[in-house]
């Protein structure tokens, strides 16, 4: 990741890839499908048929990322039974799939800007009242940092 708040090339990472989330994480959401199936998650659908509909993703394909995302606690299969036909399961968000929030909206603002160059497909709204809301980032008191004064650093 180039970071422009270092005066010159570092050598190398201070943290392992073996201690960083973003390459824990990429382990599990690396890939078109699995992203895909959590953007679908977010919108509400929720049903194998529906989702392979919705994505056009190959049934193994597909069958492969919800169990992957199930089994990592992202989203949860729950049984559900319309009249007159055999149990079946839908797919949905656990607090830690709704956790995915801020860096999938990150992602997909990213991709309006920098890929798609043009307006936003979708837009992050308040749930209750319908405002618009923005990604940022924050210092401690609240206020927006921009993003060339990030410098990321090893925890303490």
């Amino acid at each position: 990741m180039s970071n422009p708040s270092f005066p010159e090339p570092v050598r190398r990472a201070p943290v392992s890839c073996e201690d960083c989330g973003l390459a824990a994480a990429s382990d599990l959401l690396g890939d078109r499908w699995t992203l895909l199936v959590i953007r679908e998650a977010f919108y509400g659908v929720a049903r194998f048929d529906d989702l392979a509909s919705d994505l056009g993703a190959p049934r193994a394909a597909l069958s492969d990322r919800l169990r992957a995302l199930c089994d990592a606690g992202v989203l949860e299969k729950v049984a559900y039974r319309e009249p007159g036909r055999r149990e079946r399961h839908e797919y949905r968000l656990t607090a830690c799939g709704r956790d995915l929030a801020l860096p999938l909206l990150g992602l997909m603002a990213w991709g309006d800007r920098w890929l798609r160059r043009r307006p936003p497909g979708a837009a992050a709204v308040e749930a209750d009242g319908g405002s618009a809301l923005q990604l940022a980032l924050v210092d401690p008191d609240g206020r927006p940092v921009a993003a060339d004064r990030l410098r990321l650093v090893p925890a303490a």
